[in-house]
Parts: structure tokens; sequence; C-alpha cells
């Protein structure tokens, strides 16, 4: 029974780990690689669906009176985008192609908008699902306009125009996003028995987000092990995720207290779309800078299965 509940106590944590000696395994003993190179590209490709099925069980759960605009939304758009042009200055001031690659791994961990996971952990965590949402759906707004804007600055070379981030930004929110919530919609309209039966699963969608984790960890592991950057370099790329995790996380909970939504608030603003910002990185920036969003997502991660242990304990969060 200690064992079922230690995991439970710390899902997220085992997905990073179970995540990253499963990619080890599978990519360094021979006998194994074939089956890694054949299972890898299957298991990236069901990233959507999972977190299309994680949103449509929460969105089930939301109350829609809770989906309207309130001041601290803005707020943190306003602060995320702060951040990331002081990012961008910083990145122009640069004299070392090394100084250079540490600024642009600052710059994509600021400008990275939230992830789609962050509704899941809100709802394990007491916030409110249907706040987070509509700050999701600003976030992916205000992304069309300021990743065309900031990255040809950060990289002269840089060819994003912005009717490639708006496609781009459009197709993963109607993917991830506007489709769940219209299915939500529909079945808690239509399919009222099922919905209820859905709900007596209280950990579904943070056990489906969990086996995510473990293929974006090791996405992120592949990256981190393939780039060839000196010790202190790597331990740099690992040290700046960390404070600008901690640093967004805590910015964002200041702001939401003040606005009575600390929990919302401090994901929004804390919790990354990692995924997109590696994606981004390579496509447009310097690949090794691709370490920082990699590394970002076991500390945002590490944070919130503190947090979710914390609350489950105490019944509350202390931060």
């Amino acid at each position: 029974m200690k064992i079922i509940r230690l995991l439970k106590d710390w899902t997220l944590l085992w997905a990073l780990v179970v995540g990253g000696i499963v990619y080890l395994l599978f990519s360094r003993i021979g006998v194994l690689e074939p089956v890694g190179d054949a299972v890898g590209p299957f298991l990236v490709d069901l990233l959507p669906i999972n977190i299309f099925l994680m949103l449509y069980i929460t969105f089930c759960k939301m109350n829609f009176h809770d989906m309207r605009p309130r001041k601290w939304h803005f707020i943190l758009q306003a602060i995320r985008t702060a951040l990331a042009g002081l990012a961008v200055i910083a990145c122009n001031l640069c004299t070392t192609v090394d100084m250079k690659i540490l600024c642009e791994g600052i710059f994509i961990s600021c400008i990275c908008p939230t992830a789609a996971a962050a509704p899941v952990i809100v709802e394990k965590l007491g916030g409110s699902i249907g706040s987070l949402t509509v700050y999701l759906l600003i976030a992916n707004a205000v992304t069309v306009i300021i990743i065309p804007t900031f990255f040809p600055l950060v990289e002269k070379g840089a060819n994003v125009t912005f009717m490639m981030a708006f496609l781009m930004v459009l197709k993963r929110v109607l993917e991830v996003m506007i489709l769940p919530l219209v299915c939500a919609v529909f079945s808690r309209r239509w399919l009222k028995g099922f919905v209820e039966w859905l709900k007596q699963f209280h950990n579904l969608s943070l056990y489906i987000w969990s086996f995510n984790l473990t293929i974006i960890m090791g996405l992120a592991l592949k990256q981190i092990l393939s780039v060839p950057v000196s010790g202190f370099m790597l331990f740099m790329l690992a040290l700046i995720p960390l404070v600008l995790c901690v640093l967004q996380f805590t910015i964002g909970k200041i702001v939401g207290h003040h606005y009575g939504d600390s929990i919302g608030a401090g994901q929004a603003l804390g919790q990354k779309n990692t995924v997109v910002g590696i994606w981004l990185t390579l496509s447009f920036l310097n690949p090794y800078a691709a370490i920082c969003p990699c590394i970002y997502v076991v500390w945002q991660n590490l944070i919130n299965a503190v947090q979710i242990w914390y609350k489950g304990k105490y019944g509350y969060l202390k931060w």
C-alpha cells in the first residue's frame, strides 16, 4: 500500500524517471535500438491524441461560469512579453557565441506559451479550470503576434512570417484546445450519464498527462545528449531554466494572489509548452539553446510534483 501511495503522490516524478530510463534503454542497448527506432515515432504521434483526451476529460468537469477574462490574464501576458523583450535585448548585446546561446535559451523559456496540460494540474491543485482555459486562449492569441515580431530580432536569419506563426498556433489551438472544449460542451448537454460516469475517475487526466510526460522526457533527453557542449555550458543551460522556472511561477503566483487565483496564475506563467519551445528553437535559433526548454520541462514538473504532494498531504498550498 505504501508503494502504491508513493506512486500516486509522485506520479509526475515517476513519469520523468521512467521516460528517461526507457529512452536510455532503447537508445543505448544495441539489441533494443531497432525497437526504439520503430516505436519512438509512434509514441510521439500519440502526444496530440493524449492531450485531446486529457483536456476533454478535464473540460467535462469544468465550471463554465468561470470562463471569463480577468485582469490577471492580461497582466501576465504583459509580463511574459516584457520578459521575452528583455531577453531579445540581451541577445543583441551578446559578444560571444556561448553567451548568445544562453540568452536564446532564456528567450525561448520566456516566450513559450502556456502548456495545454496546465488545466489538468490546476484541477489537481484545486484552481479554476475555466479561468485558466480563457487564459490559454488569450496566450495563444498573443503568441501569434510576439513570435513573428521577436524571432527575427533574436536571429536575423529567422524566417518566421506572421502567417506561419498564425497557422502554427491556430492548428495547435484547434487540435488541443477548441476541439476537446466543444466535445465537452456537447457531452455535458447530450451525454450527461457518460459525463457523470467519467467524473468518478478523479486522476485519469493526470495519468494521461504522466504518460505524455514520459514521451516528452525521452525527447528532451535525446536532445540534451545529442548536443556537444562543454560541461560548464551544460551546467548553465540546466541552471538557467531552474531560475526562470522558479521566477515565472513566483511572479504568476504573486499576481494571481492579488486577484484570488494564485494557483491558476502560477501555472499560467510557469508551466510552459516546451515541445513548442524545442521545435521553435531547432527551427529558427541556435539548436544548442534547445537544451533550455528540454531541461525546463524537468524543473516545472518537479515543482508540480512537489505541489501535488503538498496539497494531498496538507490540503492546501503554501506556495
